[in-house]
């Protein structure tokens, strides 16, 4: 299995005919074993966090200067704590005594939360939710992107014999929640042209197929995926995930959107996953690879990835503003990419849903603040400073072997 990426192994196993309905899987229902409810926890990350971010914390969230009424409940501790008037908005175990869950369900409009004129509103389902959650403790959770991931234990199901991995346990255990069973197996040719588009992003040759349905050894779907793995086609449709996270463009983005000629990095992420490279790898020589001791070309090269960002080519445009820009493009998806945090509203302000203050943001904001680049550029295809020569592998060759007989013709004429 490739070292670098993980998808590789949901959206086979998605392949392989298990899935059978992951509609409104989201919201976690009052589950069913054996015809008696069992009421399922509810994640605060999951299902509650997404509720007050869109919802609530623009007016009681961390931003000190937005925070009205006092109550702040992105913290536990406030959310719980007597308010000015005495209520509470939030009494862990007890949603009747919660003042939160009170206005959210009221249909008074001078009472109502979120006002009327927020253009925001809560759903039934939204009001349920943290109705069921209060109900259960109220517990909070750090930002998910610092919870350590932990081995979730497998739920119980009562078909044991359905499952094939882990993964089935779970989708099965929602399955029956609803009282519905799993759908038959796709047939052979189905299997191999959903893991080749998965891996591979084409179809199975008609050669391929043949040959997979001959095959009637019982391990003859792992095979066809160890073949598509090997393959340098799932470098190529892995890696196109990954350049969408890193804004990657043949062209700059503005005006006339010129053409530049960034495929020198693209090919590097493709090679990344070709080689098996470690992911610790894979991060360090996109932010830093120019410093790495003795960098080589690729990882020079390897540093494009803060690089992608729009250039403007504009004739009146300011040069330093846009050099800002290009500075804060940075910003925001590294953080977004490598941090799980969206950056980008601390650029004017603590950030009212993510954990991260404008001093945070300016912070980081510094390390990229060091690139000599201008914000403007030529107005026609080419690459805008700084940039190196990055020849190919092949160019490469040729250069050297170029070099050599130079040297060998300068070493005779001396002799001569």
């Amino acid at each position: 299995m490739k070292v670098l990426n993980r998808f590789a192994q949901t959206t086979l196993w998605l392949a392989s005919g298990s899935l059978v309905c992951f509609a409104a899987l989201a919201t976690p229902p009052k589950s069913r074993v054996g015809g008696k409810p069992i009421e399922t926890k509810i994640d605060f990350n999951r299902d509650i966090r997404p509720i007050l971010s869109n919802k609530c914390l623009a007016c009681h969230g961390q931003d000190p200067k937005a925070v009205m009424a006092g109550l702040k409940l992105n913290v536990r501790e406030s959310a719980t704590a007597k308010l000015a008037d005495g209520k509470y908005a939030i009494v862990p175990g007890h949603p009747e005594k919660s003042e939160l869950l009170k206005r959210v369900m009221s249909k008074d409009s001078d009472e109502k939360m979120p006002p009327p004129g927020s253009n925001k509103t809560l759903t039934a389902e939204d009001g349920e939710m943290l109705s069921r959650w209060i109900a259960q403790g109220a517990e909070y959770k750090e930002h998910w992107a610092f919870v350590v991931p932990k081995r979730t234990a497998l739920p119980e199901i009562q078909d044991t014999r359905w499952p094939r991995n882990p993964i089935d346990n779970f989708v099965l255990a929602k399955l029956e929640e609803r009282n519905m069973h799993p759908s038959p197996e796709a047939d052979k040719a189905t299997l191999l042209r959903r893991a080749s588009l998965d891996v591979t992003g084409l179809p199975p040759t008609p050669e391929e197929l043949k040959a997979f349905l001959a095959d009637k050894s019982p391990k003859a779907y792992e095979h066809e995926v160890d073949r598509l793995l090997a393959s340098p086609r799932y470098a190529e449709r892995m890696a196109m995930d990954w350049m969408d996270y890193a804004r990657y463009a043949d062209s700059n983005g503005y005006q006339s959107d010129w053409e530049r000629f960034q495929w020198r990095w693209r090919d590097w992420v493709i090679d990344a996953f070709n080689q098996n490279m470690p992911y610790t790898d894979f991060i360090v020589k996109q932010l830093a690879g120019d410093l790495l001791p003795n960098a080589t070309l690729d990882d020079k090269i390897a540093t494009g990835f803060g690089r992608n960002h729009r250039i403007n080519t504009e004739g009146g445009v300011i040069a330093e503003e846009w050099r800002t820009e290009n500075v804060i493009d940075r910003v925001e998806t590294t953080s977004t990419v490598f941090l799980g945090l969206t950056a980008g509203c601390a650029r004017c302000h603590d950030h009212k849903y993510d954990p991260i203050t404008q001093k945070d943001f300016y912070s980081l904001y510094a390390y990229f603040n060091n690139v000599p680049e201008t914000g403007s550029g030529e107005e026609r295809p080419v690459n805008h400073p700084p940039f190196i020569k990055a020849p190919t592998n092949d160019q490469q060759k040729e250069y050297f072997g170029l070099q050599e007989k130079l040297a060998d013709l300068r070493s005779k004429m001396l002799t001569i």
